[in-house]
């Protein structure tokens, strides 16, 4: 096979064959508002996502959209914390993350991994309307 057929399979199977039928949907956007479930509070908003967790919370600069299986897939920050008191000076320990799940009618999967050490944080079933059930520390 050329290279040039080769080119065009990828082209007609990424953008999709209009002619057949065939598109490529656009992303659709994750509900707005609270999401919530067992040590874990999620605001979805258009432009970005806040994630508080027992003694950690989470950013997502940007919106969340699934793709047409349900799935996404998002960059952010996460931030442990710790108990006692927090000084002017503490510096912010935020890690790059990446924030993965999968939605469902109104539930959630949702799996926080460390982007520089590959670390699972945790699994999370987060349900829309929800408040998280978080206990901060101490």
């Amino acid at each position: 096979m050329t290279r040039g057929i080769r080119v065009a399979i990828a082209v007609i199977t990424l953008t999709g064959c209009a002619a057949c039928g065939g598109s490529v949907a656009a992303p659709t956007p994750v509900a707005n508002g609270d999401w919530g479930g067992d040590r874990i509070a999620m605001a979805v908003a258009s432009a970005a996502t806040h994630i508080e967790l027992d003694c950690a919370h989470g950013d997502v600069p940007a919106p969340l959209a699934t793709d047409t299986r349900g799935q996404f897939s998002a960059a952010g920050t996460f931030v442990r914390e710790h108990g006692g008191p927090i000084r002017d000076d503490d510096a912010t320990n935020a890690r790059p993350a990446t924030y993965a799940g999968t939605i469902r009618s109104n539930q959630m999967s949702l799996s926080i991994r460390l982007a520089d050490s590959g670390e699972l944080v945790g699994t999370f079933t987060l349900t829309f309307g929800a408040r998280g059930r978080i206990v901060k520390c101490l």
